[in-house]
């Protein structure tokens, strides 16, 4: 009986507590290990991926065809494309790979030709297609090999691309849209009127030609606009019409008759014209590449260009990369923008390098906040101390753009880079009357002093404020053009003759003074070498690419942001702008807007 008792006492079950405490730690301990179990499998995985990489992306074969894939998206650089294709949808290829997958293939004698395919529309910005085509041109001159392009649609950039092929086939129910360079502008203040919304612009009374923010203030293109926009427009097709006169042996004149009359649209009208040679389905492509040139292997450029490891070298060349829109702060993620601090960041690292002889800076940027932009110029100008600095410019280097690239020791732009539109705007939303009359919300204020308020979304800017403002803008528009003359060697009454927020051509900048030369980031790299005195160097980026593990803890949330904003702009024209607009500083320094004139 005692034992009995003794045994009972023994199993007496735990209390409420202890339960709950033993519950939870075991709930714990199983959690930690289901996710060290998942560490430590994806960190094999990756680490066989990442160590795989060299294995799967070496090229074997010969009379192999180096395959151009221009419906991808172009990106500047392709660092961290690697980790990023095997966890996300981003299917973006560095203009670096591009670059250098035609630069080894001239001398490779495995490689039979190069294949340019556009697929139904190809991605390449105008001064993307023109540095591409340059190289294309030299790879020609410099091996004979045959460059073969094709396109179930020609678009005007990419056909101006192709143009160069020694071979360009069209889809037999395809189309190639020769029409002429046009752009249209889309204006919102009429749809902000209906909610009673309000914009105040804001800008230097000289800036005329600063027209970011019309289109939520205005309805229709301001004479100033209209001016600027024809002009760079018709640079633009100028340029591309006698380049492709003389690659497809035509003259202008015939090409303008050809837009005018849409006389070259239709396929078969397309060949008698002269502007494709071929009409076949893409199999005709693949099947003449093995009869003519014993061909029976493609290989994808990307894959191409990272079969061939750079040596590093005692002297390096410092390439810092400033894509997409100028933003204040840290990057977070994989978002395309020209982060201040990172970039500052960059140019620091670089100019205290020993080992780095010279810096190109490549933009591709419309423009953007102000205050990241000074943060940046300030940092081109301490690292203009120590070394050579170039710039080169890509599709865009506008406004702060512009700015961080003014006090280079030398300017490279294409002759269709949008440039210039150094001006500065402030840009103020009213959304006082929306919410009263749509919402019935109303607000209340207690001040202290008399403009406590004066600088709210809810109603208009005081006139102290809308004062205040306007001397900061006229303030700073001084000072952008004082950097301007100082850094172009220029007189600043004649700088802001020619500025006044007005956009140019590469082609046009360079007769004003804004650029130095045309080319493209071989030139600058070239000239870079040449003011450092070195010849035999490698090339490395900035900024650095994040280690792999850091990718993947962000790549998640980024990649889910990026497909609900892809998905947003497909139902609502111009939602990235609305967006730019109503999360961007006041004060900006920022091409007119996202103009696509292909």
């Amino acid at each position: 009986m005692e034992n009995k008792a003794k045994e009972k006492k023994e199993r007496k079950p735990m209390g409420f507590w202890k339960t709950m405490l033993a519950s939870t730690v075991g709930v714990v301990v199983a959690f930690l290990i289901v996710n060290l179990v998942w560490v430590c499998i994806m960190t094999m995985f990756l680490a066989g991926a990442v160590s795989g990489m060299g294995s799967s992306s070496s090229v074997t074969g010969n009379n192999l065809f180096v395959k151009l894939d221009m419906t991808r998206g172009i990106v500047e650089c392709s660092e961290n494309e690697a980790i990023m294709s095997m966890m996300s949808t981003s299917k973006d290829m560095g203009m670096d790979q591009l670059m250098k997958a035609i630069e080894e293939t001239k001398n490779d004698n495995r490689v039979a030709g190069l294949y340019l395919y556009f697929g139904s529309g190809g991605s390449a910005s105008w001064a993307q297609s023109e540095e591409l085509r340059n190289a294309l041109i030299d790879f020609k001159e410099a091996c004979g090999k045959p460059i073969i392009a094709y396109s179930d649609n020609y678009s005007q950039a990419d056909l101006y691309l192709a143009s160069v092929a020694d071979k360009v086939v069209l889809h037999p129910a395809g189309m190639v849209d020769f029409r002429g360079l046009g752009a249209e502008v889309m204006f919102y203040k009429d749809l902000l009127d209906k909610f009673d919304v309000k914009m105040e612009l804001i800008r230097p009374v000289s800036n005329a030609y600063k027209s970011a923010g019309e289109t939520y203030t205005m309805n229709h293109l301001s004479d100033a606009n209209r001016e600027q926009v024809r002009a760079y427009v018709t640079s633009v097709w100028n340029h591309v019409v006698e380049q492709m006169a003389q690659s497809r042996n035509l003259t202008p004149e015939q090409l303008n008759d050809f837009a005018d009359n849409l006389s070259a649209c239709m396929a078969e009208d397309a060949v008698s014209k002269k502007l494709v040679d071929t009409l076949a389905l893409e199999k005709y492509v693949t099947d003449y590449m093995e009869e003519a040139y014993q061909s029976k292997k493609m290989v994808a450029a990307t894959k191409y260009a990272d079969s061939f490891k750079s040596k590093a070298k005692a002297d390096k060349i410092a390439v810092i990369y400033a894509e997409g829109d100028v933003v204040s702060g840290k990057s977070n993620g994989f978002k395309t923008a020209v982060y201040g601090d990172d970039i500052a960041k960059a140019l620091d690292e670089a100019a205290d390098d020993k080992s780095v002889k010279a810096i190109v800076l490549r933009v591709n940027s419309p423009g953007g906040g102000v205050l990241a932009s000074e943060i940046m110029t300030a940092a081109v100008m301490r690292a203009k101390e120590k070394k050579p600095l170039v710039v080169s410019m890509s599709t865009l280097a506008a406004s702060a753009g512009y700015e961080i690239s003014c006090n280079a020791d030398c300017i490279v732009a294409q002759p269709t880079t949008i440039t210039g539109s150094i001006g500065v705007f402030a840009a103020f939303p009213m959304i006082g009357d929306a919410l009263r009359n749509k919402l019935g919300i109303t607000t209340d204020t207690v001040n202290t002093n008399r403009n406590s308020t004066g600088m709210t979304m809810m109603r208009a800017l005081s006139p102290d404020a809308r004062a205040l403002m306007q001397r900061n803008v006229e303030e700073f528009y001084v000072t952008f053009c004082e950097r301007v003359a100082k850094g172009r060697n220029l007189d600043v009454k004649y700088v802001d003759s020619i500025a006044r927020g007005r956009v140019w051509t590469g082609a046009e900048a360079i007769k004003i003074g804004l650029v130095d030369t045309l080319g493209g980031m071989n030139t600058a790299l070239a000239i870079a070498a040449d003011k450092a005195g070195i010849s035999d160097y490698s090339v490395t980026n900035y900024p650095k690419a994040k280690k792999w593990y850091e990718s993947i803890m962000e790549l998640g949330e980024e990649s889910e942001e990026a497909r609900i904003e892809a998905r947003i702009e497909k139902l609502i024209p111009g939602y990235k702008e609305l967006y730019y607009w109503a999360t961007a500083e006041e004060m900006q320094a920022r091409l007119p807007y996202y103009i696509d004139i292909r």
